[in-house]
């Protein structure tokens, strides 16, 4: 034991105590509880009299949430995942055990037997007849959780959280729902659900820094994925039109409120479809999660209404940046000007830039934080957008969109390229102006210029955030509070 504070060593002493006469602290064969939920729904509004005809005990298990002893009697409250109820203790009641009851703390989670009644105060109870102990407590809980200004603390004893802040399980109770409705949307309009791999030999499918591992029996060195896009794609080129993924991506980049080097992505990809159609379906979606958790198209978020009500806002990245950012149109053409604009907002030069990184650079500092309510933004940079179909009035922009709401960008999406020649020329033009740019694939993947030359029907795919989707729907300002376990720096011995 590291810890020596005068509490735990109680605890412990407690523990040792319960086990020299005999009785387990950690016992395993326990007959199932009822929900404490599933008995306050049926029995919550009964009155006293009414509880009185109840000819029944009930067995509920829970965690001590709070404890008043008065000698020979006791009030307290015990929580499951879904529900708390009081429980009032009486020595005349519990004989021996409750001598045992007394080496009890908050924390400790128990088993307990006995019918309803109400307090004088109208408080729903258990009578306690029978109390098992069924996992002794060693440290104790916060007192005061909710005043603890190291948010840190609660991330990374993300069990303590859970037990003492409801509003904190309930964020995952509704992630979980949210993913649920996603997953049944697609699969309720004919995509099939799909797993791509998580380790690559090339790295591609976006512009990040990947994560590199080592495969010892192949003798390789392999990407976790930043993207599952070209595997994704592989897929409509065997004949399946209609797929999605819903798993995990790994970027090796800075953590924000935004960012977390693990996360969650929804990516789907539809045969003889456009960016456009795929516009209409992201409102589908996001309208369909907002009813299924809210019943509304309006949602708050950090203090801002939201409407998602159809047809949202679009505005193309040069409108965008006129409209919005406040960048003349002739700005837009001179590369000094564009250069010295981003210097003055903080943003290094960097030699050889193309025009279109440097749109989006101002895009991010000067728009993005402005598009509060729902706006699809369209016509990026061919130079930026990889493998996006060149859009045929302008080929110097692509057939894309990504959407931003609350001020962050939440979904991207593509009318696919699916021209080899095209694909290969600019995989070839990206790895040859890569330099010094983690970010860029080392290598061009061939095997997907060979998948695109047996054959890609038109399509179009797009990838979403689930977890700025979360954020969104739970109206959580930081990635951190809608990831279980988020990524921590190591806890400082």
């Amino acid at each position: 034991m590291t810890d020596t504070s005068k509490v735990i060593q109680d605890r412990w002493q407690k523990l040792q105590e319960i086990e020299s006469k005999g009785i387990p602290a950690y016992p395993n064969k326990l007959p199932r509880p009822e929900r404490i939920g599933a008995i306050l729904k049926v029995y919550g509004n009964y009155t006293s009299e009414e509880l009185e005809g109840v000819d029944q005990e009930f067995l509920v298990a829970g965690r001590i949430m709070g404890l008043r002893r008065f000698g020979k009697a006791a009030f307290f409250h015990i929580k499951d995942e879904g529900a708390k109820i009081q429980v009032h203790a009486r020595k005349d009641l519990l004989g021996d055990a409750y001598a045992l009851f007394k080496k009890f703390d908050v924390g400790d989670i128990v088993q307990v037997r006995g019918p309803l009644f109400r307090t004088k105060t109208g408080e729903l109870t258990i009578s306690c007849k029978a109390l098992t102990l069924v996992t002794k407590n060693l440290r104790p809980l916060p007192e005061k959780y909710h005043g603890l200004k190291d948010k840190e603390l609660r991330y990374r004893q993300r069990y303590m959280d859970l037990i003492v802040n409801d509003d904190v399980k309930d964020v995952f109770r509704k992630r979980a729902k949210i993913i649920q409705v996603v997953r049944h949307y697609f699969q309720s309009n004919g995509f099939l659900e799909v797993e791509t791999p998580m380790m690559q030999p090339i790295v591609g499918g976006a512009t990040a820094r990947p994560f590199v591992t080592h495969h010892n029996a192949l003798g390789i060195d392999l990407y976790l994925r930043i993207a599952p896009e070209l595997y994704l794609k592989r897929l409509l080129v065997g004949g399946f039109e209609r797929v999605f993924e819903l798993n995990r991506n790994f970027r090796n980049e800075g953590i924000s409120l935004q960012h977390n080097p693990e996360f969650t992505m929804l990516e789907f990809y539809e045969a003889y479809s456009t960016y456009e159609d795929l516009m209409v379906r992201t409102e589908e979606l996001f309208t369909l999660v907002s009813k299924e958790l809210y019943g509304t198209t309006k949602i708050t978020y950090q203090g801002e209404e939201i409407d998602l009500t159809p047809p949202w806002r679009r505005l193309t990245l040069k409108e965008a940046l006129i409209e919005v950012g406040g960048v003349g149109e002739g700005e837009l053409k001179d590369r000094g000007a564009l250069l010295e604009r981003l210097e003055s907002l903080g943003v290094a030069k960097k030699e050889g830039e193309p025009m279109g990184k440097l749109w989006t650079k101002l895009f991010d500092l000067l728009v993005e934080p402005k598009l509060i309510q729902p706006t699809f933004i369209t016509h990026y940079p061919t130079d930026v957008s990889p493998l996006a179909r060149r859009n045929e009035e302008d080929p110097s922009v692509t057939d894309r969109f990504e959407l931003f709401i609350a001020g962050r960008e939440i979904a991207n999406a593509f009318s696919e390229l699916n021209d080899p020649r095209d694909q290969k020329a600019r995989f070839e033009e990206q790895v040859a102006n890569r330099g010094d740019d983690e970010e860029i694939p080392p290598e061009v993947d061939y095997d997907y210029v060979r998948a695109l030359e047996v054959g890609m029907p038109p399509a179009a795919g797009e990838g979403i955030g689930i977890d700025r989707l979360v954020m969104l729907f739970t109206d959580s300002a930081s990635i951190r509070d809608v990831i279980l376990f988020p990524q921590l720096r190591p806890e400082h011995s």
